[in-house]
């Protein structure tokens, strides 16, 4: 399994936050385009080639996305409550991973071999963010991120991910329509792109990243948590170092308590 970390992000993101190169952001559709032809001076200036640049030029500014961020509410849920919306039972979820688990066994074994993480978590992640694949998202992640990249609102935050879904087109790991969720998390476990282009593994071989594959997307999912910090071997459950590693996943205490407990059901 080959880890494809890129020091290009790293340098993306130091020019997307220079107040010298920075595209002008708009609150509505109106200043899109002019956004876009700003945009890809900095996107060059940070990297991106002619067929992510290409990406951005066809890009379309996505209401639904902005729709998604204006009603955004949190996780509100007290546990109990949150697993039985989310997941229906604890039991009946570890059914599900158990499952999938027993598809391919070998697979998830070298994932903890090489990783330190264990399949439990791993098929807790893929179930909670799409499913076990089965919805991953109907907006085209080019349009998604950089609509929310160009949106005032978080901007900042969300520029150096748009040039990371450029730089993912040049390298053949994002297909310029390829859908993704609302705010451009794509592939089976939802990665920002940044963090694709950051903690990707090709685990097949074939020379690029594909978050939609579940090979190159549960090996990238278990090479991020262990780059933060993961322990292998060690407990997960709550007020344990490997539980807090799962904040850096999903800031949200019910989410990282119901990967623990799905994943506990498992062993």
């Amino acid at each position: 399994m080959r880890t494809l970390l890129s020091a290009a992000f790293t340098a993306a993101v130091s020019l997307a936050v220079a107040p010298a190169l920075a595209a002008p952001c708009g609150n509505d559709a109106s200043g899109f385009s002019a956004w876009k032809l700003a945009f890809a001076q900095e996107a060059a200036a940070a990297g991106v080639g002619q067929s992510g640049l290409s990406a951005l030029a066809n890009a379309q500014y996505s209401h639904s996305t902005i729709r998604a961020d204006r009603n955004q509410t949190g996780v509100r849920y007290e546990l109990n409550d949150f697993i039985r919306i989310r997941l229906g039972s604890l039991d009946s979820f570890a059914s599900q991973m158990r499952r999938e688990q027993n598809k391919n066994p070998t697979f998830y074994a070298s994932l903890e071999q090489a990783y330190g993480v264990p399949a439990g978590i791993l098929l807790a992640i893929h179930g909670m963010e799409t499913g076990f694949g089965r919805t991953m998202g109907s907006t085209p992640v080019v349009d998604s991120i950089s609509t929310v990249a160009y949106d005032c609102r978080r901007s900042a935050f969300f520029t150096p991910h748009a040039i990371a879904a450029l730089m993912l087109v040049d390298q053949g790991g994002l297909d310029p329509t390829q859908q993704g969720a609302a705010h451009g998390e794509m592939g089976h476990t939802q990665f920002l792109p940044g963090n694709a282009l950051r903690y990707g593994v090709d685990a097949d071989g074939n020379g690029r990243v594909d978050l939609y594959s579940i090979t190159d997307s549960l090996a990238s999912t278990a090479n991020f948590l262990r780059q933060k910090g993961w322990q292998p071997g060690q407990s997960f459950q709550e007020g344990s170092a490997n539980f807090r590693v799962l904040n850096d996943w999903n800031a949200a205490t019910v989410y990282q308590q119901a990967i623990a407990l799905s994943a506990a059901r498992l062993q």
